[in-house]
């Protein structure tokens, strides 16, 4: 992301009752930019969103804001505002007199309040909702409100901390839409926080992944699809089958038995490294024409593909397929060379990888323990 830098975040330390949870942390955040702090629960990311918003002050390190050192600057004078999962509304005035509050703080006149709260109650499509008390609203209607009020003083920065965790899965994703759209119509920068890889891929420019108080990665999420730094993103960023391989030379590698063409070089020759192919990536075809063969062990139809794994030499693979395969048939599986993205090795190396113990019920637990931990 090119433009000018808004906020630098440089060493970041910051250790609570003896817990490292930032540790060591630098990170550029530019104007008009949607960037995605992006984690399981602990990883730092909300830590990092209140040092930047002013409510942690790091142990070390230092913040700055257009090119100012602003470590020990309160919240009220940072031009940041900020919508926190709880929302925070004044349950005792309506939507108006919320979504005006900042206004009259700074004792604006009214008529210029009335001219901006009808143009965030446009923006976040209440419109006629001006007298409305806040507890008669949904979650998704006060998640609307949250929002204009944190967007009507222009703050320079929007800090969202896992603003839609509330909301249902079809409410949550209009709400996504519509916060990329406001965005994209305000020019003012978001930092978002979440756990939800699909959300940080969907409405982000920027995506920062997060793990024990480090950052991963940061790029694009097409970048970080497609490219994964280490073992630890390429799980962590949707399905991925992980082997162990051997760099034989420049765009040549061995894995699972088989030799494959692929495009990465710049690894040293007979390099161990971890091998990345993405489930939708893996063509299924007759078991006489694949590079490799295996046994499928389970099929589960997901609505537009199956997700079929499947047993090659011991290791369990995950191949996703519009063509339905029947459970223990052998079938063959065909690697296109840019489909194969090699890592180096890391900590985070034979952590992750195959598909073994995996099961929706084992998915929908640790997401339910995610939850509860947030």
């Amino acid at each position: 992301m090119n433009g000018k830098k808004i906020i630098e975040l440089r060493g970041i330390k910051k250790s609570f009752d003896g817990d490292v949870v930032l540790d060591g942390i630098s990170l550029d955040i530019y104007e008009d930019e949607f960037i995605t702090l992006l984690g399981p629960s602990g990883c730092g990311k909300t830590t990092t969103l209140r040092i930047i918003g002013g409510f942690e002050t790091p142990d070390e390190g230092e913040v700055y804001f257009d090119g100012k050192k602003i470590n020990d600057t309160p919240p009220y004078k940072r031009h940041i505002n900020t919508v926190f999962q709880k929302y925070a509304l004044f349950p005792h005035l309506n939507v108006y007199e919320n979504i005006a509050f900042g206004l009259r703080v700074t004792h604006t006149p009214e008529d210029e309040i009335s001219r901006r709260v009808k143009e965030m109650l446009e923006m976040v499509n209440l419109r006629g909702f001006e007298r409305r008390r806040v507890a008669t609203l949904s979650g998704g209607q006060q998640q609307r409100v949250a929002i204009a009020r944190a967007l009507i003083n222009n703050p320079r920065v929007l800090l969202l901390d896992e603003p839609l965790g509330a909301l249902d899965l079809k409410l949550r994703k209009d709400m996504q839409n519509e916060l990329k759209n406001m965005q994209k119509r305000t020019g003012i920068t978001f930092i978002y926080v979440t756990h939800d890889q699909e959300e940080a891929l969907s409405m982000s420019d920027t995506v920062v992944v997060m793990n024990e108080g480090s950052i991963m990665q940061v790029g694009t999420p097409i970048d970080i699809y497609n490219e994964p730094s280490n073992a630890y993103v390429a799980d962590f960023i949707g399905e991925s089958n992980i082997i162990d391989g051997v760099m034989l030379e420049d765009k040549r590698v061995k894995f699972a038995g088989h030799t494959f063409d692929c495009v990465d070089s710049g690894f040293d020759k007979n390099e161990p490294v971890d091998v990345v192919v993405r489930p939708e990536d893996v063509d299924v075809v007759d078991a006489d024409k694949g590079m490799l063969t295996g046994k499928v062990t389970s099929v589960t139809f997901k609505g537009v593909h199956y997700e079929v794994i499947v047993d090659i030499d011991g290791f369990k693979w995950m191949i996703q397929t519009t063509d339905y395969v029947a459970p223990d048939a052998v079938i063959g599986a065909y690697i296109e060379p840019d489909a194969i993205h090699i890592m180096k090795k890391s900590e985070y190396s034979d952590m992750f990888g195959d598909y073994s113990s995996f099961s929706d019920e084992l998915e929908q637990l640790s997401e339910v323990d995610a939850e509860v931990d947030e």
